[in-house]
């Protein structure tokens, strides 16, 4: 039974990698949400590597519900930030041992994945978003794009005066009809206004309605499904187990959002996914930014019997994100006829930029020489002490 050995984070304010290593010199690359992740490492290193380190490093999920076990105290959006960067480092590793990309270890394989283009600007014009959508579904070959409507926590005041009412029938008709047409609210409406801009949709050829109000009111969301004749969609911000199965079980969205990153990696994730594979509903996670969260998703879409129709790939680059720059060696995210690969590559198929590394700030905690600190002295034991 290998044991974890070693945990390294590699941070900036807005990216933390993690390197697990065992005890056979087995590792893999996993990564933290991004933004504020200086703190998510801090919050990795004082609540999640002490009960990791020694841990087996073969049992993920058993390792991942031990650490909310323990951690019972401190459940949150920070905790399953942080323990998102073990787990997907442990399914690095396990795809890197058996030589197979993590889709293959959870049903899937390696393959194509359609992609949508996703844009995240709110502050461009109907004139230029429609432009910019249809230049690169032209160009990549992308057969569906999601643009953003309202303000985000708006509370009915848009982005500008009739910007939401310009934008939607002028990108539709600019996609034309053999796109797949997507907005997102990000929470910006009550319930009347998204149920009048959910008939706008309709009537504008747009199939995906994504959190049309504040997400954290399910009563809320579900009166808008049920109103509406498009799908609703919604979950990216949450992460506590009992609020998916309420969202689930009273039909609140019409298909499941997780985010790998925000959830706590990918075996909570895939808990998600089956709920709503049990109750019949599709997952199209959300994964907003060109870092290992989109990565992790291509491998989760290319798994789960319950796939929605397509990835989401964020169309904004360094100067949108500068943050993103050169974090991998390669091209992961290439796009070829609106779609993207799941290489037959080990683990999640791509290594990280020794470079970016070297500018990253760095934290090392070895089981042979760990010690916890006062807090963890109190309150912590690892798994073999």
């Amino acid at each position: 039974m290998p044991r974890i050995a070693r945990i390294e984070t590699f941070h900036t304010e807005f990216v933390c990698f993690v390197r697990v290593t065992s005890d056979d010199g087995a590792f893999g690359w996993g990564q933290t949400s991004t933004y504020n992740a200086d703190i998510t490492a801090q919050v990795l290193h004082r609540q999640i590597v002490p009960w990791a380190l020694g841990a087996d490093a073969g049992d993920i999920s058993g390792l991942v519900a031990l650490i909310e076990r323990r951690e019972h105290k401190y459940p949150g959006t920070y905790r399953c930030r942080a323990l998102a960067g073990l787990d997907t480092a442990l399914w690095d590793m396990a795809g890197r041992r058996v030589e197979k990309p993590v889709a293959s270890l959870i049903g899937g394989g390696p393959g194509r994945v359609r992609a949508y283009a996703s844009s995240m600007k709110r502050d461009i014009t109907p004139k230029d978003e429609a432009e910019r959508l249809t230049r690169l579904c032209a160009e990549q070959g992308f057969t569906a794009a999601k643009w953003r409507i309202g303000a985000e926590c708006g509370e009915d005041v848009d982005e500008w005066p009739g910007r939401t009412e310009e934008i939607i029938p002028a990108v539709a008709k600019a996609l034309g009809d053999d796109i797949d047409k997507l907005v997102d609210a990000n929470s910006g409406f009550s319930v009347p206004r998204a149920i009048k801009v959910g008939q706008m949709l309709a009537d504008a050829g747009v199939g995906h309605y994504e959190e049309p109000v504040p997400y954290w009111d399910l009563e809320a969301t579900r009166a808008v499904t049920e109103a509406v004749s498009i799908d609703v969609t919604g979950g990216e911000q949450d992460w506590d187990m009992g609020t998916w199965k309420r969202m689930i079980d009273m039909r609140a969205v019409d298909i499941v959002q997780p985010d790998v990153m925000y959830l706590g990696g990918l075996s909570r994730t895939l808990q998600v996914a089956r709920m709503a594979e049990a109750a019949g509903l599709p997952c199209t996670p959300h994964a907003a930014n060109l870092s290992l969260v989109t990565l992790c998703t291509m491998h989760l879409l290319a798994a789960l019997p319950n796939a929605g129709k397509y990835l989401e790939l964020s169309i904004e680059g360094d100067d949108y994100y500068p943050w993103q720059r050169d974090l991998f060696l390669g091209q992961p995210f290439a796009v070829t006829d609106g779609s993207v690969t799941v290489s037959d590559t080990p683990g999640w198929g791509v290594e990280i930029n020794p470079a970016w590394l070297e500018r990253a700030t760095y934290t090392d905690a070895a089981l042979d020489t760990f010690r916890p600190s006062a807090y963890g002295a109190l309150y912590h034991k690892t798994p073999t002490a």
